[in-house]
């Protein structure tokens, strides 16, 4: 190896100069995608949150220059060849590139000209690539550089799922108060006040070394680590100190079995949950408020509001009622969170539902831990966890069926003050106030009249419809749920199938248009659950012919039949119990589908309403 193979350089670069018309591979190792909602709700939060923090209405925009820094911090590449390959900091790119992406398609909308192409998308000798490059990528990337949706096709890789979920996560996460005037402002400090490091070697081994190095010796302290030894330190006797550092060690490594920042989302959560009281105001300028300072570094936060944890900081014994009491209740009640998110459990299963389709975990937690109190047996906290979880279950979906996001930014000072009001409340009260909160929602069930399949709404449909489906089953004493059709363990998995075939002639005595056929014919009246590969081999039947097919399939397919009907007094009862006006249909023409979407708004009512059968 020659020295100059052996060189290294280290260099700070704003992300101007990181991604403006240059080019990277992402090395074969390293390919997949795997950031998850958690991870980019934090970064667009942390970066917009930074931003508001310096940002005034009326600045000059050369001031932007004096706002602070943000640092993304180090990301690894060899160079050779003139080739640069990514050896660490992919999913940093990958996520920024995404949310520029975002940013250019906004700006299309907000009818502004900044130049942000370049950082994307751009040329070399005469040939157009993505600056970064991995091809299995690039259809979606097109598309969604183009139209800002692309739809997830049964042969994708992990990658591109996670894309186009993460890209849907952005564009729920970015703040409303960024969309206006301050927009061109938060595009000059995105390109140029965000900073990474990039360190460059110049030979696969070094390159490698590097990445190993950095991967296995954590050298910042986190968070956690720093409020361990802030409290610790209020300890005055060595046996106490000793046993609660033994429990904190414990209580980490239990929270790191889960992933490896669990810890510090623990945190967040349950200080949220029980302390903050203030959170920044949704509009530009505004300051950051205990919510904000709680999600970015709460051992500061902490050590600066003892007075609103009940603490004192000469108080050993409250301190040690804090730690052996407080933290190790809310903290068991977080594991059984993660624990219920894996699968339906009776008792919590709501709390499955919303992490399948729910609003940011960054609001959903600390709603589900708010009336929680250490007092609380282990049965009553399951209730209330379950009965916030199937509130945030039921918002989730109504605004869904109305074309209302409810991503974070939205929706988060309502979610905050919500968590306040929740605080400490028995189960009978927190019933009540919930209930009352849906309520008052703006977005009915009536919104199920126009519901229908979009380009950007597949997983909400198939979500929706696998509720439905394992609902009506379990009513009629069928050993299937939920999981069966959405998550489909071990088996074909379900997708969302057309009942009509994708043929406009055959309806040209209902429709003068193609684009009001298309419109019909995605109407959630028109939807059902198949598994994956049937419907190819029927799909374009007329329904007279399919139908006999679909005797096969679920109780929401099959119930189209008519023999559905003979000799099948559970799912009869089931119907006349719960008042639901199942019907089959020997033809399925345009007010079939309209009677149909009738019918699924009377199954949401009965899972989502008062009854509590859900």
């Amino acid at each position: 190896m020659s020295k100059d193979d052996q060189k290294i350089d280290a260099d700070d670069r704003n992300v101007f100069d990181v991604l403006n018309e240059r080019k990277y591979i992402v090395d074969y190792f390293q390919r997949e995608y795997s950031w998850k909602a958690t991870h980019i709700e934090q970064l667009v939060t942390d970066l917009t949150t930074t931003f508001l923090e310096e940002h005034t209405p009326g600045n000059a925009r050369a001031r932007v220059a004096h706002y602070n820094n943000y640092y993304l911090g180090p990301f690894v590449v060899c160079s050779k060849d003139g080739i640069r390959s990514i050896i660490d900091g992919q999913q940093r790119l990958t996520s920024l590139t995404l949310l520029l992406i975002f940013l250019n398609n906004l700006q299309k909308t907000l009818g502004g000209t900044e130049s942000i192409e370049p950082l994307v998308f751009s040329e070399k000798y005469g040939q157009k690539s993505f600056n970064i490059q991995v091809e299995e990528r690039r259809p979606c990337l097109e598309k969604l550089f183009q139209d800002g949706s692309y739809d997830v096709k049964p042969d994708d890789d992990e990658s591109t799922i996670n894309m186009v979920a993460r890209y849907a996560n952005i564009d729920e996460a970015f703040p409303e108060e960024i969309k206006g005037a301050a927009f061109p402002y938060f595009l000059d400090w995105l390109k140029y006040n965000v900073i990474l490091v990039e360190i460059t070697a110049y030979s696969d081994d070094n390159a490698y070394t590097i990445f190993e190095s950095m991967n296995d010796r954590g050298l910042n302290l986190t968070s956690t680590e720093m409020l361990k030894g802030y409290i610790l330190s209020r300890f005055q006797d060595a046996k106490d100190r000793e046993k609660a550092n033994q429990f904190w060690k414990e209580s980490i490594q239990s929270l790191h079995d889960y992933s490896k920042d669990e810890d510090q989302q623990f945190f967040q959560a349950w200080l949220r949950s029980q302390y903050a009281d203030t959170i920044r105001q949704s509009k530009a300028g505004s300051s950051n408020e205990d919510f904000e300072k709680i999600g970015t570094r709460f051992h500061s936060w902490f050590r600066d509001n003892l007075s609103k944890m009940r603490l004192k900081a000469d108080s050993p014994g409250e301190f040690r009622t804090l730690v052996h009491q407080e933290m190790k209740y809310y903290l068991r009640a977080y594991l059984d969170i993660l624990d219920a998110q894996k699968q339906e459990k009776p008792g919590l299963e709501h709390v499955f539902y919303i992490s399948q389709w729910g609003i940011a975990p960054s609001l959903s937690f600390p709603l589900m831990l708010a009336p929680l109190k250490s007092t609380d047996s282990t049965d009553v906290t399951r209730q209330k966890i379950n009965e916030v979880a199937r509130y945030i279950e039921t918002f989730a979906v109504r605004r869904s069926i109305n074309f209302r996001k409810f991503g974070a930014s939205s929706i988060r000072y309502t979610m905050y003050t919500l968590v306040k009001e929740l605080r400490g409340k028995d189960i009978n009260s927190l019933r009540t106030l919930l209930r009352g909160k849906l309520n008052d929602m703006d977005e009915k069930w009536g919104g199920i009249a126009q519901f229908r399949l979009h380009g950007m709404n597949r997983q909400f449909v198939k979500f929706l419809l696998s509720r439905i489906t394992g609902f009506i089953e379990q009513q009629s004493g069928a050993p299937t749920n939920f999981s069966a059709y959405f998550v489909s363990p071990g088996t074909k998995p379900y997708e969302v199938e057309h009942i009509w075939a994708d043929k406009f002639e055959e309806h040209r005595d209902e429709f003068e248009q193609q684009h009001e056929f298309d419109t019909y014919r995605n109407r959630i009246g028109d939807l059902v659950l198949l598994p994956q590969g049937t419907n190819q081999s029927y799909g374009d039947m007329p329904y007279v012919q399919k139908v006999d097919h679909y005797l096969k399939e679920n109780l929401l397919v099959k119930s189209l039949h008519p023999k559905a009907y003979e000799n099948n007094p559970n799912f009869l009862g089931m119907a006349q119990k719960l008042g639901l006006k199942f019907k089959p249909y020997k033809s399925f023409a345009k007010a079939d589908i309209d009677e149909r979407q009738k019918l699924i708004q009377e199954i949401c009512e009965v899972i989502w309403g008062d009854s509590g059968n859900s």
